[in-house]
């Protein structure tokens, strides 16, 4: 239930700043590799401070961390209609 409602976070504010498209395409394109995405999202915490809370970036690591999670991510940024999430 946790990891569904830090998609669902992620995928309102991607949205929201336009860049749900270009968030899926890399993630696909990276594929087995957003686990090391993962650990950069961990490893730039500091810098990520600045602009996201480190809760953010622990949830959104945690998303890129499992295979079948960050499957339903991409499947939810691209099957979602962007008024759902643009009229908040």
């Amino acid at each position: 239930m946790r990891n569904q409602e830090n998609r669902e976070k992620w995928i309102k504010t991607l949205y929201k700043l336009r860049l749900q498209n270009l968030t899926a395409t890399i993630l696909e394109a990276l594929g087995p590799m957003n686990i090391l995405g993962a650990q950069l999202v961990y490893l730039t915490q500091p810098v990520l401070s600045s602009f996201i809370t480190s809760d953010q970036s622990q949830e959104f690591a945690k998303i890129l961390e499992d295979p079948s999670e960050t499957a339903l991510f991409i499947k939810a940024l691209r099957s979602i209609e962007p008024e759902v999430y643009l009229e908040e």
